[in-house]
Parts: structure tokens; sequence; C-alpha cells
């Protein structure tokens, strides 16, 4: 079967998951069949699918119609045979117990038609084992969604011992027709990438507090500050559930071994029934207390080189087993649990030899089996790390950034890091700088293009996590320094500029934007400086510059309400040059770029450089002007320029 056979989609399971993939599918066009045993789930979930693409619409994320439309594909029930009929995928998302999917598939199998291939929803199950449990187990795979399935971009895809190549490709084809992003996960190992690399981590933490080694406070600073992750490991624990983290580690200690033993503290914690924010209390008190308050100033190096070896170790492994490749596993883990890299990218910059060193003293003090360092890890030591040694070659490699070339003369910088909004961190500012200095150095560029990555903005702006640090008042002087010279190189580069943008441009993103020669912008875009809501103003250039674009009293306007404006009215009001639509604005920025490159570079320059002096001096913007005159008079630029205007050929500049 391929992806154009697939019409009807069977999901099992009403609850938190069943009703987001539910969800999902029917957004995508897809007649959705959810099932459940009972019929006040299935009308729960019903209502909660209802809820949420409401709020999709009330946020414009998508159109009234397109949730009216999605509603519809949705048919809510708890007849199985009616259910199972005409189904050609089905997803099951039953709870996370064996026994419980073996009575689900008993019954699934009794009704399914030939064609249908099964998939599970499972976080951790063997695959090769519920796939035993049907009479199809080679139509049979692991598609595995993040929670919310609505928000989250990655689904693990992964095989079992008995799936064909052809199932991997037909629900790696649906993933991806749902909008999602999916990982081929090439073996049935217990946690599959995202959990063999969290649950190991979040157990480490819970030793590490358990050992007296460092306090909740000191390891959770260290993740979420010292490593640059969303959240603290107990913050994390506490919000995905302590229990979910405990049984998927119950699970790899049995198939696995002694390495995946989990920690008293965290054993503890489950059979007190604190597990987290759903039951009010975990690590942190959510009723009595404030809830996970992780302070800034408690990094502790001893605790960040024990959790980077066990973060390296499992890396390892999972590439020795041939789970996946590094490529996949940082991929996985950045859109399934937020990494602002990879596992793969931050052990091998913190340095593997470093990680064995912390693993084989660990095990020395400790003779703990979870220290032992894998084949895998010792293998990309060897090579240079995980990504083998760095080539010695000319091309620049960024992170956060991509330099592209679209067109002669337009080099294109796309800020990548669509699912974090294209938020701005500090590695951001670095590269973003850098790439600038480089495009305006390169003499066969004419032209500077920025945009973002993914479909959903420009740039949501300063990405807050990795900026919290700055707490300190001299920090945040210096950051906001930072991004105001950062920004500035656009606008001041001596070619011309454009700001595509495409979805949110808010905070430090419209800032950007505003550094720009020219803006062009999808009509669902919309704009903002949302800082006031936090207590603070634009501070990478936004109390300047906006008011230069579409005067003082618009901008105050604009930065004092905090509110997000679509992309009309700021075309109405000045800041946006040009309007286009989704569907041909990659094409329509590149060829405003495009057209702006074949103008005079010299003219262009000298232009920028009068405009800029005269903002606040008009005397020393006209002197500018004139003496850009006189020195442009001369040129073979010039002389093209003459040579062809009565003819019907286009000059050809070359910015002599």
């Amino acid at each position: 079967m391929e992806l154009a056979d697939v019409d009807t989609i069977t999901v099992l399971g009403a609850g938190t998951m069943g009703h987001g993939i539910a969800e999902v599918a029917a957004l995508s066009g897809y007649s959705v069949k959810m099932r459940d045993i009972k019929e006040e789930f299935v009308e729960d979930g019903y209502e909660q699918i209802t809820w949420s693409l409401d709020k999709l619409a009330e946020n414009e994320r998508i159109t009234e119609e397109e949730a009216e439309a999605a509603k519809e594909n949705v048919t809510p029930l708890v007849d199985i045979e009616e259910a199972m009929e005409g189904s050609d995928v089905v997803i099951e998302a039953a709870p996370e117990n064996m026994d419980i999917k073996a009575d689900v598939y008993e019954e699934v199998v009794e009704y399914a038609p030939e064609h249908t291939v099964f998939t599970s929803n499972t976080s951790s199950l063997s695959i090769t084992d519920l796939s035993e449990l049907t009479d199809r187990p080679e139509r049979f795979c692991g598609m595995h969604f993040f929670n919310p399935p609505v928000r989250m971009d990655l689904v693990e895809v992964i095989r079992g011992e008995h799936t064909s190549d052809e199932t991997m490709d037909l629900i790696e084809d649906l993933a991806a027709d749902m909008g999602k992003t999916p990982v081929r996960v090439r073996k049935d190992e217990p946690g599959f990438i995202v959990n063999s690399i969290l649950v190991p981590l979040m157990n480490e933490a819970c030793w590490i507090v358990e050992e007296d080694v460092a306090t909740i406070a000191e390891v959770d600073s260290s993740t979420k500050y010292g490593m640059g992750l969303p959240m603290g490991a107990f913050e994390l624990g506490d919000q995905v559930g302590n229990d979910v983290t405990y049984h998927v580690l119950e699970y790899m200690h049995e198939v696995l071994g002694a390495a995946y033993e989990p920690c008293p503290l965290l054993a503890e914690t489950v059979e007190n029934d604190h597990l987290g924010k759903k039951t009010g209390k975990g690590f942190y008190d959510y009723e009595d207390g404030e809830g996970a308050d992780v302070p800034a100033d408690q990094v502790r190096e001893d605790v960040l080189d024990r959790l980077y070896a066990v973060l390296a170790n499992e890396t390892g492994k999972l590439i020795q087993k041939d789970v996946a490749p590094p490529e996949d596993i940082d991929e996985a883990v950045t859109l399934g649990a937020g990494f602002p890299k990879g596992p793969a990218k931050l052990c091998d910059e913190e340095g593997l030899d470093d990680a064995i060193a912390t693993l084989e003293e660990l095990q020395e003090s400790s003779d703990a089996t979870r220290y032992e360092v894998s084949d895998g890890l010792r293998d990309a030591a060897e090579e240079g790390g995980f990504y083998g040694a760095d080539e010695e070659d000319d091309a620049v490699e960024f992170e956060t950034i991509r330099v592209e070339y679209p067109t002669e003369m337009v080099g294109q910088i796309v800020l990548d890091r669509p699912h974090q909004l294209n938020t701005v961190n500090p590695e951001m500012l670095d590269e973003f700088g850098e790439a600038v200095d480089m495009l305006d150095d390169d003499e066969d560029v004419r032209a500077i293009l920025v945009t973002g990555a993914g479909d959903r903005a420009f740039s949501a702006g300063a990405d807050a996590m990795s900026m919290a640090g700055s707490a300190n008042p001299i920090d945040a002087i210096e950051l906001s320094r930072k991004g105001q010279e950062t920004w500035a190189k656009l606008e001041d580069a001596s070619v011309p500029t454009v700001a595509g943008i495409d979805g949110f441009a808010l905070g430090g993103g419209m800032e950007l934007a505003a550094c720009a020669d020219l803006r062009i912008a999808t009509e669902r875009s919309e704009l903002g400086q949302p800082e006031f809501n936090l207590g603070l103003l634009p501070g990478w250039g936004g109390t300047q510059r906006l008011k230069n674009h579409i005067g003082e009293s618009r901008a105050k306007e604009v930065i004092f309400t905090a509110e997000r404006y679509e992309a009309e009215t700021m075309h109405e009001w000045g800041f946006v040059n040009r309007l286009t639509d989704k569907d041909s604005f990659e094409e329509d920025a590149v060829e405003l770029a495009a057209d702006l490159a074949a103008g005079p570079p010299l003219a262009m320059e000298y232009t920028k450089k009068a405009m800029h002096a005269g903002r606040d001096d008009t005397e020393a913007g006209l002197e500018t002007e004139a003496f850009a005159f006189g020195h442009l008079i001369a040129t073979d630029d010039v002389m093209e320029g003459v040579t062809k205007i009565q003819s019907d050929e286009e000059p050809e500049f070359e910015g002599k």
C-alpha cells in the first residue's frame, strides 16, 4: 500500500495521546475513526478535539473553515467492528501496558480488513512483541507521537524485527503528510531514540542527588543553564510525570540489565505518589510551594561532567547498536526533547575523551555498571567525534543559521531553529554577525536576504531560556549591546538587504527585520514588540529604528501596547514594503533581492550611507550625498547606465 491509498485512519484510544493524534490526522484531511471502550471516553476525547481546534482558529493558526472540516473528519465510536470497517491504517494509543494492548489487538485482528497496516504509539514497549500479537507482523511498526501531538513535530517510526521496508516507508510518508518530521528508528530498542537519551539522563540526575553530590536546585540549574536544555532534569520529570519516567526505566532495566536500575530517589518519589504537576507534587511542590523555580546561578561543573558523560555514553550505545546514526539521534532529540543541539553535537563539543575519563573515574569509585564505557563511545572518540574529525575546508559551518545562494548575486541567511520558532540565542547572534560579514565581503554577493526556516516564524524574538542567565544588570546591558551591534551589521551592510517575513516577527525578530533595507511579508504574518508584557523594553534597537520606519507615534503604539499586528496593518503604516501570499513567498522574496542585486553596487552603498548619515543630521546627510555624487560620476557604472539608457538593454553594473 502507498500513501495515496490511505483514506481512513482508526485511532484506538481517546485519551490525551489518542485524541491528539486523531486531531492531527483530521487536520490533514484524513477520515478518522476514534474508538475507545466507553461512550464517555470518546465523548470527552471529541470535546477535547473541538476545544483545541477552536483555539487554533481563535489564534489564527488555522481558519475557521479548516477547524470545522477537521471536526467533521472525526467520528467517535465505541463499537470495534464499526471502527475497523474500511480502515487503512490503525494507530493504537492504548495505555502503556502490554496486557491492555494485547486485549486491544485481539479485538482488532478479528475485524481489521486484510490490507490494514497496524502501528502503535507506544513510548517504550517492544514493537516486535506487539507485532506478534497480530496476524500481520510485517505490516506493523511503531508510530510514536510526542505530547501534545498537535504541537510537537517529531514522530519516531520504529522498525520491529518483522517490519517490512514498505511498511516503514508508508508510515514515514504518512507522518510527513500530517505535517510531522518522521525519524526512523532502525532497531527495536527499549526507549527508542528520545527516551533512550532522556530517561538515563534523568536517572543520573537522581543518582547525583541520592549520593549527596549536589542538590536538586544545583542539578536543575546545571541542566537548564549549563547545558542549555529547556528544563531542568527534575523539572522535566515533574512535567512528564515521574511515574512515566520510572516505568520506562523499569522496562529498560528488565530488558537491558543493571545499567538501567532506577535510582531509589525516583522509586521513592513514585511510591509516595509524587508524580509531578498532575498530582500537585513531585520533586517540586506545585500546591503549597512555588513549583519549579530553577536558579540560574547554581551551575556546577562536576554535575555537568557527569551528565555529559552519561549523555555521550547513551548516544554511543544507540549508534553501536545501529538504532540510528548521529544525525537522526540529534534530529529526534532536538525535536522531541527541545535540546538546543542534539546530544551527539553537544558531546562532540564538550569532548568525548573527557566523557570517557569521567565515566572511567565514576566506575572505578562506584563499580556501577551504568558507567561502563560503550564501544560506540570509544569508537567515536577514536574517530574524532560522533561526526568524525573536522575536515579542513573553506566552508563555514553554522549551527543556528544556514547560508544559501538561491540565485546569482544573492546571499541568503536562513534563521534555522524552526522548532523553537527561530528564536535568537547567543550562538545565533554570533553566527548571524559572522554570516553578514562573510556575505558583505563576498564580491559576488550584491544583496542579502534574511528569512526564517519552517513555516511558522521569521523569528519570534529572543530565546528566553538561553538568555535567562543574563538576569544580572551588567550582563543584561552587554547582551543588549551585543544584539544592537549584531543586528546593525545588517543595516550597515554595503549591499541592499531584504527581510523575508513569513509567520511571527516578534521582539528581537521584528528588531532584526527593522534593520533590513526592505521587508516583504506574507499576509498571514504577525509582527510586534511584546517586551512590555515582560516588564522590559525592546533592547536590540527597537526604540530607535522602528520610529524611523513608521514614525514616533506609531512606534510608541506598537511598543506600549505590546500587541501583535497583522502584516497588512504594518504595510499600511510603511514598515512592510510588499505583501505576498504563502504559496509565492519564497519566489517573491528571492526575486525582490535579485532585483536589488542587479542595481548599481556603488550607488546602492553610497545611498545607504547618505540616508543613514542624514537621519539625525540633515546637513551631514546632504554632505554625504554630494560627496557620493561626485565620486560616482566618473565610474564605469555611470557610463554603463548612460550608454544603455537609450536602448532596450538592461545595464550590467559591475561596481566600478
